[in-house]
């Protein structure tokens, strides 16, 4: 997750063809480029440039004619690790040769988020093996073939080559992932044994999947037959290589990390929390601290949790009541009563999931159609809805958002989850598409993606708490615009918001108050009305992904407090669609940073008489 703060903020060919020759040498080599835009994105760029996989997924290169990097995965050596975060603090430390008095106002800002994220990685690179790289969620043996499927274009010959010679790299990079793994075993970082146990039956199903009925190979014979120009001798023997390189170098590399974690399952134990590893309650309160960019301790958070449990319960009970539901028993019986009716759900069959994919891009539709009283602006980039692969979509989230690439040529995708079609009630799709979408993440994604003039750190940072907090956020806007106008859209938007507040509870239950994986279950099962299969995978996710699942809410009800905040300053002057130009137009930021945003856009609608966005 660290490294990705970097690692994706993309390729800007620009910075070192600006001026030709000797200037763009001075602005690629100098200590100090004249340019303070050219500092600010020469080091995401040459970070970028070493992992030929992001540049696959940022898309950019190949509109230039550039396909090289396509032939080849990533060098994730441990000394590679080490090299990455001497990169970044060298560039934190070049930070202070631009005084703040010679920088425009978008400039210091650009500056404090730099400083910002070179703090974050500064503070976190003692703890950088204090993560679990092969987990049942995103981990390393799933986003080969995840990565593979969904980014890796195929479009020619070329490209089909390149991507077998991706699969013939993968015993490298899976040896190099390894000797991290050993790494982290050394330290006593063992993950817990159902995360052994999930890991392994996901590479054993693998594994045993013939080579031809491999995603690897029905993606790759998918994308050639939709390419044009490549004639049916070709495709066979492209296929014909590829189903090779599976057998002879994919499957034994899997091989590798199957025989690993077959014997670290003895290792393993059953105490969950991070608490239980070596230095693990600091790792847990940095990682809060990163992951909401705030200082709120474990205990707080868990308060906050409990908190707004209650009360949004209390709202769901309301409703419940007025659509004739028992509520004499309490929430869980009333969640369950409501959740249990049939017209709620679809029929479960291939039928029934590709009607759920028809209508979540209906949804969209309609959504995006009716925002114009609560936005100014709009990405440029599509959104899809496609289904999770089904490979891996036992232990995937319910959904996730994939951005576009940058060159137009892959729209931004909204990943659902059809594995359990109880997980998929109608009255929870409206909220869910609004998250994953519009004007959710699509929107916050996108938008800043298409930012003009901004360094690329400002384009594609990963501030948790703000990227999930709008998404949360928007959920409430999309109500309060009367775009989900039933109970049952109103429960869903509930229902969400109730997940978002339960995780505050069992995320820092079992990281800092030492619940069991069982108890976590238990009380998200007792508190939301989920289906189990959901409950299940995300308490499972929030075990190896600590703190990061309590950045939603704390996001959401700090964009929500800065807005009553502008409100009650501005009055009749309040504009909706300025104050969401304001917090989208500037790309993620910390909290602290977007409240003086707000507030200098407060004093500036005030200063100049009327409602405006700042630029």
């Amino acid at each position: 997750m660290l490294r990705k703060i970097f690692k994706w903020v993309g390729v800007l060919v620009l910075v070192i063809l600006v001026g030709g020759g000797s200037f763009a040498a001075h602005e690629w080599y100098a200590d100090k480029p004249f340019m303070f835009r050219a500092y600010m994105d020469r080091t995401p760029v040459k970070v970028a440039f070493k992992d030929p996989e992001t540049l696959t997924s940022l898309g950019f290169l190949e509109s230039m004619g550039i396909n090289g990097h396509n032939a080849h995965l990533d060098d994730v050596h441990p000394d590679r690790t080490d090299e990455f975060f001497e990169e970044l603090k060298a560039f934190g430390e070049g930070l202070s040769q631009y005084k703040d008095e010679d920088l425009d106002a978008n400039e210091r800002l650009s500056k404090e988020i730099a400083q910002y994220l070179a703090g974050m990685l500064a503070d976190a690179e003692p703890y950088r093996f204090h993560n679990y790289p092969a987990n049942q969620m995103f981990g390393i043996q799933s986003a080969f073939p995840s990565f593979m499927d969904s980014s890796h274009q195929v479009h020619s010959v070329e490209d089909a080559e390149n991507y077998i010679s991706r699969l013939s790299e993968l015993r490298r990079k899976y040896e190099q992932h390894l000797l991290g793994l050993k790494i982290r075993e050394g330290k006593g970082i063992i993950p817990p044994r159902f995360v052994v146990d999930r890991v392994l039956e996901q590479m054993q199903d693998f594994v045993a999947t013939p080579a031809k009925e491999n995603i690897l190979y029905e993606s790759l014979a998918r994308k050639l037959e939709e390419a044009e120009g490549i004639d049916e001798a070709e495709i066979e023997d492209l296929l014909s290589q590829a189903e090779v390189q599976i057998n002879e170098t994919v499957y034994p590399a899997y091989d590798l990390f199957i025989n690993y974690f077959s014997e670290l399952e003895a290792k393993a134990g059953t105490d969950d929390g991070y608490w239980h590893l070596p230095d693990g309650e600091a790792v847990y309160r940095l990682a809060l601290r990163l992951f909401t960019t705030t200082d709120y301790t474990a205990d707080e958070i868990h308060e906050i949790g409990l908190s707004e449990v209650a009360r949004i319960q209390g709202e769901m009970l309301e409703i419940f009541a007025a659509e004739g539901i028992d509520v004499s028993q309490g929430y869980s019986e009333a969640m369950d009563a409501y959740s249990s009716l049939p017209e709620f759900y679809y029929e479960d069959s291939d039928a029934g999931r590709a009607q759920i994919l028809e209508d979540y891009q209906a949804i969209l539709d309609d959504i995006d159609a009716n925002l114009d009283d609560a936005f100014n602006i709009r990405p440029e980039a599509g959104l899809e809805v496609v289904r999770i692969p089904e490979f891996k979509e036992k232990t995937a989230p319910g959904a996730y958002y994939e951005q576009p690439a940058l060159d137009g040529t892959r729209p931004g995708r909204f990943y659902a989850n059809l594995y359990d079609i109880k997980a998929t009630p109608k009255f929870g799709m409206r909220t869910l598409a609004v998250h994953e979408g519009i004007p959710g993440h699509h929107f916050q994604v996108a938008i800043a993606m298409e930012l003009e003039g901004m360094p690329l750190i400002r384009r594609f940072s990963l501030f948790t708490a703000y990227v999930e907090g709008w998404a949360l956020y928007a959920e409430r806007v999309a109500w309060e615009q009367g775009l989900m106008p039933t109970a049952a859209d109103n429960i869903g938007r509930l229902v969400a918001e109730l997940f978002r507040a339960v995780r505050l509870v069992v995320d820092t239950g079992i990281h800092h108050k030492r619940w069991t994986r069982e108890e976590a279950i238990d009380y998200m099962l007792a508190n939301t009305g989920m289906a189990e299969s959901d409950v299940v995978a995300e308490i499972e996710r929030y075990i190896v992904m600590p703190g990061q699942a309590t950045a939603y809410k704390v996001g959401m009800m700090k964009i929500l407090e800065l807005r009553q905040k502008a409100m009650d300053s501005l009055g009749d002057r309040f504009d909706l669609r300025d104050f969401h130009d304001v917090v989208l137009k500037n790309g993620a930021v910390p909290l602290d940073i977007l409240e003086r945003i707000i507030d200098e856009y407060i004093e500036s609608t005030l200063v100049s008489g009327q409602s405006g966005a700042l630029s």
